[in-house]
């Protein structure tokens, strides 16, 4: 994983709609209009919301007919952790050599 990918990442969940979006998709698939019955905003600014999480690829999107279907993507989650913890570990590591 790269930086910028890491920065892309963080600067998507730094909001805290999305990040509430998120939450609210760790039990499972949700579509959009159950997601927007969580939130007090307008159908266009939760499209804006999920445009921007898909394009960090931090949700997969199913579509099936009309209706879109939101997952996270556990995979890009993973990801980043083991980056997060490679760099704590690294750390760690040159702690112990001082």
């Amino acid at each position: 994983m790269k930086a910028d990918d890491i920065y892309e990442i963080f600067k998507t969940l730094s909001d805290p709609t999305r990040l509430k979006i998120v939450a609210h998709l760790i039990d499972g698939e949700m579509c959009a209009c159950e997601l927007l019955e969580n939130f007090h905003i307008s159908q266009p600014t939760l499209s804006y919301h999920i445009k921007l999480l898909e394009n960090a690829k931090l949700i997969k999107t199913r579509k099936e007919g009309k209706w879109s279907f939101y997952t996270i993507d556990t995979e890009r989650f993973y990801e980043t952790a083991n980056y997060i913890t490679s760099i704590a570990n690294r750390s760690k590591e040159n702690n112990k050599k001082a």
